[in-house]
Order: structure tokens, then C-alpha cells, then sequence
């Protein structure tokens, strides 16, 4: 029930998103000549890689469900052997990544605000803000969906079924956040 709770969560979700960017590429098909202004300030290579770092997430937050589902919670060998790591280590890696989106993210936004892309000040820097933003929400809660889930794993005496299909429920939003993000990167940054 959680894991199908948590896809048509995601499916409500997913209309918001579509909403977001129903108004993005509708503002800006009546403010070309704003769009070509404003994302001159973009740094291309900047979102590149904190997109990289984001998507490469998806992979170790699945590596964690896979060592969930087996019952390995924690690591049995040393921390440098990757192959010996469990669901804990593996989602720890995924929420430092995550984290570190979510930083990059700060950093550009103190980047744009430099250069007076805010969101008063245009319906650039409205729109912009306004998916972006709300995408780093959702990487912010799951990053506590992560703490909620390793803490879980710390207080338990015993890793069960229902934990790992938590841990499941975790990754179909976490790999949600991705795919939006995805799209939002191609939509922002590379669609000119």
C-alpha cells in the first residue's frame, strides 16, 4: 500500500509540475525578448554538473533499495569497499549528493540575485524562481525522507519487509525529483 500510495501521490505531483511549466514556456512565448536577456546569466556548466551530481543520486539512492531488499542494512566490510556497503551507506552518499544539488542550487541563485534576476523584478526571474524553487523543495524533502529512513534503520533491532518497502517508497520520489529535474534542466538551460 505505501509504495502505491506513493506513485499516485506522485501522479498529483507530477500535474503540479506540469502546471509549472504550462506557465514557463507560456510566459515565455510572450517575453522572447526578456528570455534571450536573462538566461545570458546562466552558467551552463555550473547546472551541468549539479544536474550530473543529481542524477548520478538515482543511482546510488537504487543501489540502497537493492541492498534493502536483500536485508542489508549496513555495511560488512570497510567503509572504501564499495561492494560491502549496505542500504545506510548508500543512502547517506544520496543525500550528500542531494545536499550538495541543493547548494549549488543556493550558490546560482546568489549568482542571479547579483545580476538583479529576482523574482519582483521581471516574469523571468518569477518563472525561473518559481520551478526551480519548488523543484529544490521537493529535493529538500526528500533529503529528509532520507534522514527519516536512515534513522529508522538506527532505532529498528531488526531490518523488516515493511523497512525495505519504505525504502522503496523513498527512491519512486527521489527518482520523481530526478526526472523533473531533467526536464526542467533541458527546458531552462538548453532549450534557447
Amino acid at each position: 500500500m505505501v509504495a502505491v500510495g506513493t506513485i499516485i501521490w506522485l501522479s498529483s505531483d507530477l500535474m503540479f509540475f506540469a502546471a509549472l511549466f504550462a506557465a514557463y514556456y507560456t510566459i515565455r512565448d510572450v517575453s522572447s525578448t526578456l528570455w534571450a536577456n536573462d538566461t545570458s546569466h546562466l552558467n551552463l556548466l555550473f547546472a551541468a554538473i549539479n544536474t550530473t551530481v543529481l542524477v548520478l543520486s538515482s543511482f546510488t539512492c537504487q543501489w540502497g533499495v537493492f541492498k534493502a531488499e536483500q536485508g542489508k542494512v549496513a555495511r560488512t566490510g570497510k567503509i572504501w569497499q564499495v561492494n560491502t556497503w549496505g542500504l545506510r551507506e548508500w543512502f547517506i552518499l544520496t543525500y550528500l549528493m542531494g545536499a550538495y544539488f541543493v547548494a549549488g542550487q543556493a550558490t546560482e541563485y546568489a549568482s542571479l540575485i547579483h545580476e538583479h534576476i529576482t523574482i519582483p523584478n521581471d516574469a523571468y526571474g518569477t518563472v525561473f524562481y518559481l520551478t526551480t524553487g519548488f523543484h529544490g523543495m521537493h529535493v529538500t524533502l526528500g533529503l529528509v525522507a532520507f534522514l527519516l529512513m536512515l534513522g529508522r534503520t538506527y532505532i529498528t533491532k531488526k531490518f523488516t519487509h515493511e523497512q525495505a518497502v519504505s525504502a522503496i517508497a523513498v527512491s519512486y520520489y527521489w527518482h520523481f525529483v530526478d526526472v523533473v529535474w531533467i526536464g526542467l534542466f533541458a527546458t531552462i538551460y538548453l532549450i534557447k
